[in-house]
């Protein structure tokens, strides 16, 4: 979990940026991001544009979002179209469940 006041650094992979499914999805992370986190910074890549970076994060299929920080690094690939399970995935603040 990030400390308080820390920025989480996401990562979102796409193939087009233009694309609805897309659009769409940027939008749905954003309303999530919004909701469950104080400070954020969400980079689009296109996998077209920006092949390296996706090699880096070892992206192998779209979309992909990556959690950079706070650490552990984490992944949900699909199109985060089932926000129970993104916020679980990502450890976002108030979807953790009673595990101990």
């Amino acid at each position: 979990m990030a400390p308080p006041g820390e920025a989480w650094h996401l990562r979102l992979y796409v193939n087009g940026r233009t694309s609805l499914n897309t659009i769409v999805t940027v939008q749905n992370l954003k309303e999530l991001c919004e909701k469950h986190l104080d400070q954020y910074e969400l980079e689009v890549i296109d996998l077209v544009e920006n092949f390296a970076q996706a090699k880096e994060d070892q992206v192998l299929a779209l979309p992909t979002l990556v959690r950079r920080s706070p650490p552990p690094v984490r992944k949900v690939i699909g199109d985060l179209s089932n926000t129970e399970q993104v916020i679980i995935a990502l450890g976002l603040p108030g979807g953790e469940t009673n595990h101990h």
